[in-house]
């Protein structure tokens, strides 16, 4: 398997683990049980899970009123897209 293919398949597993965190700490919120640390959510975006974060919010409404949220979330974008363009268009994997 191609080395972009590996980071496809990372990128898309890594969005998806972020937007399920999202679905599950808003039901953890509604249901008022523990929830799933905040450093834990960060955490994701900055693995490359920002996109899948950002819909997260989006979708389940979730964490949509901290800006603190959104300001990370987007930083992490902004970063894995920054290294996404390097990787691709330097380096050429």
């Amino acid at each position: 398997m191609q080395n972009d293919s590996l980071l496809l398949i990372y990128y898309l597993v890594i969005n998806l683990a972020a937007f399920s965190l999202y679905g599950a700490d808003k039901k953890k919120a509604e249901k008022h049980r523990r929830r799933i640390p905040e450093k834990t959510l960060f955490l994701t975006a900055f693995l490359g899970g920002a996109m899948g974060a950002l819909c997260g919010m989006e979708l389940f409404r979730h964490k949509t009123r901290k800006n603190y949220f959104w300001g990370l979330n987007l930083l992490a974008l902004v970063l894995h897209v920054m290294i996404m363009y390097l990787l691709f268009f330097y380096i050429q994997i």
